[in-house]
């Protein structure tokens, strides 16, 4: 059968139920899921991790592992039944007709084998290609992907391209033998908001030209929303809301789906007046689920008796829209139009004296030209160009920008890790730049804390969690006792709403979120006057972000602590900080308070920057703004501004000036500074990038 001959569902999967098998139990991680792929259609799959989202995609592959079994329902591609197929028949279908786009993009290529060759591969052993057509049909997807100097990439092993660059291969590996179904994993969370944002595009693009259908798993509702027709919501194994994106985003009938969007910053919101509503509780592990309604104990509307019924709650039609089903015994009851219970308003702290101060802080790197093996000269990478910025008592200042633009280096400098190479940086007006961690006070390291970006990697395995924290109240001499010491350690774990009884644990039996708020805690052990979150909700779930960035500014408010929020999620950004300081290739290339920089007129990059943000919000319409190429190299930065190989505005620019010289800081307003030669006249005259349409 050829791939035009059939016009019924490309994938149909009916009442799947996938489970694993230990040695002690049966471990149900899908449990009756049905969702149906149409021809060209783009169907997004959404929910927590632990959902089941990947046990899904991975039972469309047949790929389940020796403890996974498929124990009930059907997955049908294109009307035949995929667990009744033999090895060589699911052999020929997998990477022809399905394909899969993972989330590590280097966990799919050959480490040791050019890129060409591996791309050559996939229609030579699919379609009996020979070498010279599939070189031709390499060279044509390299290009369809966008990646510059096509022929230079296939002459390239994986590690001399970039991630942006890595994931785009992953991606034309994918449409080599131009699929049928494509299956994408989480396919942008490694890659920074523009290349994302270019990725989105690109498989957008990709999926009109090939009319490949597609099953998008994410757990960014942003994302979904500007990728996908349909989708499907997931929660602890189950299907629980599916629909039309716009059913789902504006009339949705699921308490799960609204507890989602509640614990998302949308444009607009407001941390003091609207803080977000966090879900409250734990997502329940396979073998705890309760019983009824998996998410009757989160669930604002859980009802007695009704709810936690013991048999199966089933998926029921809504009236309105196309497909739109929920699995709730009281969908049609609950007022989904009702306004939100505000929690309390909280008052924002009075933002105080200079505590950090910065003035031209540099920070070069000598390198070697052949840094493997040593010899030849040396080459300098500018990490960071000149930054001066003040941060005060109580304040949010958030830096942001892509991978590479010097935000980690700029951290590791305040905390003692690195040296500066010249300019000052003063901590309650005492020089600290020249001073390593080693030889400073324990007075100024425990003022200058860190909460890092993946909780799992900053705390030791095998100490428990009360003896971590009483680790670092040693460290920075608090208390006189091991009992004072305990005491304190028991009242950070309340500061951080964690049960006391958490002490006794090891990190392996904490949750991500649970973990971050350790990291938290122990920052905090020496009351610390500067916190830097380096992402400290990158890698955890919208819900237990919510609740991670709700105990920051709670943890603020009451210790005046300036917090120094590195992101690159605008979105938390605008909702968080009270100042913004956008970095590029070492600079800062502008600087100024929330509302200066999320208004027009912006510099070009935080203009990109702004279009690049998936946001969850059907009413929300944004300019459509795609940087081509990656950040230059800091080893290598180009001529004039640094942004200037990428700026759709350097044209406006007379004489070249782009090209040619750094451009001047220059104040637009009160506090409100840009890097840019771009005129006043061609400022004035930007639009907003994002605009909330009137309801």
């Amino acid at each position: 059968m050829t791939k035009l001959d059939y016009d019924g569902p490309i994938l149909e999967i009916d009442q799947l139920s996938i489970s694993f098998f230990t040695r002690l139990r049966e471990i149900p991680a899908v449990m009756d899921f049905s969702v149906t792929v149409q021809p060209g259609e783009a169907v997004g799959l959404v929910g927590e991790s632990g959902c089941g989202k990947s046990t899904v995609a991975l039972g469309v592959m047949q790929d389940l592992g020796k403890n996974g079994r498929v124990v009930g329902g059907s997955i049908k591609f294109k009307g035949r039944d995929l667990g009744t197929m033999s090895m060589e028949e699911l052999r020929d279908i997998r990477g022809s007709e399905i394909a899969m786009i993972y989330q590590e993009p280097m966990a799919s290529l050959n480490p040791a084998m050019k890129i060409g060759k591996q791309l050559m591969e996939v229609p030579m052993i699919h379609q009996g290609m020979s070498s010279s057509d599939a070189y031709e049909r390499a060279l044509q997807v390299v290009t369809d992907v966008k990646l510059p100097d096509p022929k230079r990439i296939l002459e390239s092993f994986p590690h001399q391209l970039s991630g942006g660059q890595q994931q785009r291969i992953v991606i034309a590996m994918a449409l080599m033998s131009e699929p049928s179904l494509l299956i994408l994993d989480e396919p942008t969370t490694a890659l920074d908001v523009t290349v994302e944002a270019a990725v989105v595009e690109l498989v957008k693009d990709l999926g009109k030209k090939y009319g490949t259908s597609m099953l998008f798993i994410s757990h960014n509702l942003g994302l979904v929303l500007e990728t996908c027709d349909r989708i499907c919501v997931m929660y602890s194994g189950e299907a629980v809301e599916t629909g039309r994106i716009e059913d789902v985003f504006d009339k949705m009938q699921h308490p799960y789906t609204q507890a989602l969007f509640r614990s998302i910053p949308l444009p607009g919101a407001d941390k003091n007046a609207r803080p977000l509503v966090a879900i409250p509780g734990n997502f329940p592990l396979p073998h705890e689920r309760p019983s009824g309604c998996n998410f009757g104990p989160r669930c604002d509307y859980f009802e007695v008796g009704r709810c936690d019924r013991a048999k199966a709650i089933p998926m029921e039609t809504v009236e309105h829209g196309d497909r739109h089903e929920s699995r709730c015994l009281k969908f049609d009851e609950i007022d989904w139009d009702a306004p939100l219970e505000l929690g309390e308003v909280k008052q924002k702290g009075e933002i105080g004296e200079v505590v950090l101060s910065m003035k031209n802080l540099k920070k070069y790197y000598e390198v070697a030209a052949n840094a493997m093996f040593g010899g030849g000269s040396t080459r300098v990478v500018k990490a960071n160009e000149t930054l001066t910025f003040e941060a005060r008592e109580s304040e949010t200042l958030a830096i942001v920008g892509e991978s590479g633009c010097g935000k980690s280096t700029f951290a590791k400098v305040l905390m003692g890790l690195e040296t500066a190479s010249d300019g000052t940086i003063l901590l309650d007006g005492e020089e600290i730049q020249d001073t390593p961690i080693e030889a400073r006070t324990t007075k100024n390291v425990a003022d200058i804390q860190m909460v890092f970006q993946n909780p799992f990697d900053t705390l030791n395995p095998s100490m428990t969690v009360g003896r971590q924290i009483i680790r670092a109240l040693e460290i920075f001499k608090v208390g006189k006792n091991e009992a004072e010491r305990r005491v304190r350690m028991l009242e950070l774990l309340d500061l951080v709403k964690l049960p006391r009884e958490f002490a006794d644990r090891m990190p392996r039996q904490l949750s991500g979120g649970q973990k971050q708020r350790v990291g938290i805690a122990r920052a905090f052990a020496g009351d610390a006057r500067i916190v830097v979150a380096d992402e400290p909700v990158s890698a955890l779930d919208v819900s237990v972000q919510a609740a991670v960035t709700d105990l920051l500014m709670e943890i603020q408010r009451e210790h005046k602590t300036t917090l120094l929020f590195i992101s690159h999620d605008l979105s938390i950004v605008r909702y968080l900080s009270d100042r913004v300081m956008v970095m590029y290739l070492g600079h800062v290339v502008e600087l100024g308070t929330t509302d200066q920089v999320f208004s027009p007129p912006y510099h070009p990059y935080t203009e990109a920057l702004l279009s690049a943000v998936p946001i969850a919000d059907t009413s929300v319409e944004k300019q459509h703004i795609v940087l081509e190429g990656d950040i230059p190299s800091a080893m290598n930065p180009p001529p004039g501004c640094p942004f200037q190989t990428r700026c759709r505005w350097k044209s406006d620019v007379p004489g070249g000036l782009c090209e040619k010289d750094i451009p001047p800081v220059r104040e637009l307003a009160d506090g409100h500074q840009v890097k840019c030669h771009l005129s006043d006249d061609i400022l004035s005259k930007m639009e907003p990038v994002i605009k909330i349409a009137a309801q």
